[in-house]
């Protein structure tokens, strides 16, 4: 047994292993006041819900509270290690300001109330907007942080019962590309590769992926790859400087906006030097020669000039995809959240099918997620899909899930695509959508454009329902907030980005009156009194595992398939990855095997877009263009971004992650050890710049867009020139100034500054391409700064990301954790 602070060695010491081996076991494990774990009176099985790794974990219950964690040594997702937001994360759950009562809006304040009184208030505002404005009057907007079973309630009700078109999730803001981009490429969702391919490859590439600090035990993973025999090549994409990049062979730094340029340079130079596997293509794929039309004059020397990247890199790049024998890719939100979005992310799924890098060990594409529950939030149909990856412009489709519900199926909207989120708001600031029910996120710091943002959630005519677990910055706009219960308090499944599922059991009741959401939605749908075609209760289960069931039965012959799984078969040992049927008992590690995708026209979740304009494919392009269900070859041409720098904005602003926190830090901002870590707000930029404007470690800067200003102590970085760096979780619940920055408080959340535009095909924010400019406020004149300067070393192992802030001085004796080989 060591101890290890995990604060100051966020990813733990290394357990080296080989090519084709089994990553060995670590059991990580963090108890509260000197507790050791025979002290402990239960320990109750779950997983983790601060990043979407999905790490198995056990909850250490003494008294009845939450006193720890353990990793779960026999769990496929993380062989027993946990992050640092998993091992000090669950302390948000004992926090004294948790919501424990119902809160009604009265004479401009929220006040106490019962809960018999504040859902006669939510049903009936829906009833009397039903009746006098119709289904398209009502939305909700969830998270990616309930479980499976509350969103496919949630799809019900929204979809079966009110029939409103306007339901989407915050996912929509950090993983809709990935599902846009699966759409394209396979014509339905559902990822193609397994955490387990990470121990077969060669070559390993993340695109705008910083692994380290947003998915750390999967980072823990290709370390002790990277420490064994045989290591992996490293290939990088991301304009600043991460762990990943200072681990990587290849460190490809594109200026922001030009993904899709850099990707058809990567392509260019694969078909150039027919690094092509010729059969599979001919045999799985269709779009090939449109592709080879689209890259002519993608040279890496354009590209160079474009990106900002050397010819040479690109070549290396190029190089080690175009000869590896097992090759893995990772894409997220540098991808997601930049110009041509989804055009981008597509190019990584043509990469794969080009080199027939499917469907075998060590061949894995994951378009990651950026939440724990965000696969279920698409799957279920709380996103705006259709559950189980059915298809809304398919009427055989709409016919089944009506047979599911037992509903007509004119009672189901799909007379047009699902309202995403940014629509959401834009038909709210009109005055058409009255009524929004916000479940588990807080879009008052987590939107773009926050002043205009504050400004439609505030109007006056919209009637405003938040269930949460705080009194987030939204909570405090809200007409009716209910209070509800957390992880740890509820049961449910939820499902990670390789397709795992794990069941997370209850270990403690949740304080006060606080509600699971699975019981809080029944309630609003019996208050509703919602109905079937016979007449029966429309939503027909009360507990969470009769949702299960009622699930797997919604899934059956779909993709994913859960009918193979129980509670029971998920209890005790490993998540199962799925589809899991009567084919497929015990999960299925890799789909796509034998170039076998699901995207018959009669079969699949879509037929795609274009990626310039965002245009729907109609059934009958999409049958004439792949009769067999191969895999799409979707072309993508660069455009330049919307928005670039200008004299008045010199540079480009980025957003992005910590390592330390998770969204807007409701739950990571009240754990003492990931607040010290990262105690506020900082701005970043390079060594260059920061010379140039003749700026210090430490200065006080205000960076400001066209939309508004934030003010943020400044770290140099190895970040490229001319890019300035924001971490997005800081928003104003723990200031004085409450909600809204005034008076001498300035903005600290990032998305004061981002614009309001989005990718016309996964609809999905835009917040790393804005034009921005930076002036020095106040010097750091003796304040100490936020954070060491991060050199451009490659770092040994032990090395701590940048983003550490002040965590080495902070360091706090209880933030040490065990690890244990077994």
């Amino acid at each position: 047994m060591r101890r290890v602070d995990r604060i100051a060695e966020p990813w733990g010491r290394r357990t080296p292993y080989g090519s084709g081996g089994d990553w060995p076991v670590r059991v990580d494990t963090h108890l509260a006041d000197d507790l050791e774990p025979e002290d402990v009176d239960r320990w109750v099985q779950s997983a983790s819900i601060l990043h979407s790794n999905g790490d198995g974990i056990d909850i250490a219950v003494k008294d009845d509270r939450i006193v720890g964690v353990r990793g779960r040594a026999r769990d496929r997702v993380n062989h027993g290690r946990l992050g640092p937001k998993d091992l000090y994360g669950w302390q948000a759950n004992n926090s004294p300001d948790r919501l424990t009562a119902p809160l009604v809006r009265r004479d401009g304040e929220l006040v106490e109330t019962d809960w018999d009184t504040a859902m006669d208030a939510v049903a009936g505002r829906t009833r009397e907007l039903l009746e006098e404005r119709g289904p398209s009057s009502v939305a909700f907007y969830t998270s990616g942080q309930l479980f499976l079973e509350e969103y496919y309630t949630l799809g019900l009700i929204a979809h079966g019962g009110i029939g409103t078109n306007h339901v989407d999730g915050n996912t929509r803001l950090c993983t809709a590309t990935a599902a846009a981009a699966l759409k394209e490429s396979f014509a339905s969702d559902g990822q193609p590769g397994s955490y387990t391919d990470i121990d077969h490859a060669d070559t390993i590439c993340l695109y705008g992926h910083n692994m380290a600090e947003t998915q750390t035990v999967l980072w823990t993973r290709v370390l002790d790859r990277l420490a064994g025999p045989n290591p992996p090549r490293i290939i990088c994409v991301d304009p600043r400087e991460t762990p990943v990049a200072r681990h990587a062979d290849v460190h490809l730094a594109p200026r922001p906006g030009t993904n899709v340029m850099l990707m058809n340079a990567l392509l260019h130079e694969l078909l150039e030097h027919d690094w092509v596997d010729h059969a599979y293509v001919d045999a799985h794929a269709v779009g090939f020669p449109e592709l080879q039309k689209m890259l002519d004059g993608y040279t890496v020397e354009r590209a160079a000039e474009v990106c900002g990247v050397p010819v040479e890199d690109l070549r290396k790049a190029a190089r080690l995809i175009g000869t590896s024998e097992r090759l893995f890719s990772t894409v997220l939100q540098g991808f997601y959240q930049s110009h041509q979005a989804t055009a981008a992310a597509v190019q990584v799924n043509n990469v794969h099918i080009v080199r027939g890098m499917l469907g075998k060990p060590g061949c894995g594409l994951l378009q990651m997620n950026g939440q724990p529950t965000a696969q279920n939030t698409r799957e279920a149909g709380a996103d705006g899909d259709l559950p189980a990856f059915r298809n809304w412009s398919n009427d055989a489709h709409i016919e089944d899930l009506a047979g599911v519900w037992n509903i007509d199926p004119m009672q189901i909207p799909h007379y047009s695509p699902p309202t995403h989120a940014m629509q959401m708001m834009r038909y709210i600031e009109d005055g058409s959508i009255r009524f929004l029910y916000v479940t588990a996120t807080n879009p008052a710091v987590s939107m773009p454009e926050l002043q205009r943002m504050r400004s439609i959630l505030s109007q006056d005519r919209l009637f405003l329902v938040v269930q949460d677990i705080f009194l987030s910055e939204t909570a405090q706009l809200a007409d009716v907030v209910l209070p509800a219960a957390t992880w740890g308090e509820k049961t449910g499944t939820f499902t990670n980005v390789d397709r795992t599922v794990h069941l997370s059991e209850k270990a403690v009741d949740p304080p006060g009156q606080a509600r699971p959401d699975l019981d809080i939605l029944l309630d609003y749908a019996r208050r509703l009194d919602l109905r079937d075609k016979d007449g029966d209760p429309l939503v027909k289960w009360r507990t969470p595992e009769e949702a299960f069931k009622a699930w797997k039965e919604c899934t059956r012959g779909r993709p994913c398939d859960y009918t193979g799984m129980t509670y029971d078969n998920l209890r005790g040992g490993s998540g199962i990855q799925w589809p899991c049927n009567d084919e497929h008992p015990d999960g299925t590690e890799r789909i796509y095997v034998d170039g076998e995708f699901w995207s018959r026209p009669d079969y699949c979740e879509s037929y795609g877009r274009d990626l310039v304009t965002g245009a729907a494919v109609s059934p009958t392009e999409y049958k004439a263009l792949n009769p067999d269900g191969k895999a799409v070859i979707k072309a993508g041409e660069y455009l330049p971004p919307h928005e670039l720098p200008s004299e008045d904005f010199p540079f480009q602003l980025i957003t992005g992650r910590t390592l330390y926190h998770f969204h807007t830090r409701t739950k990571t901002g009240r754990a003492p050890e990931l607040q010290a870590a990262a105690p506020d707000v900082w701005v970043e930029t390079s060594g260059a710049d920061a010379a140039e404007q003749q700026w210090a470690e430490g200065d006080l800067l205000r960076v400001t867009t066209p939309r508004g200003e934030v003010t943020a102590r400044l770290r140099i970085s190895g970040i490229r020139e001319g890019v300035l760096f924001l971490p997005f979780h800081y928003g104003y619940w723990d200031t004085e100034s409450g909600h809204e920055p005034g008076g001498d408080e300035h903005g600290r959340a990032a998305n004061e500054l981002t614009l309001t535009d989005w990718d016309p095909a996964s609809k999905q924010p835009i917040f790393k391409t804005a034009a921005a400019a930076a002036e020095r406020v106040q010097e750091s004149g003796g304040v100490p700064a936020p954070a060491p300067t991060t050199t451009a070393s490659r770092p040994v192992d032990g090395d701590v990301p940048a983003t550490r802030g002040i965590a080495t001085a902070l360091a706090r004796e209880d933030s040490t954790t065990t690890e244990v080989d077994r």
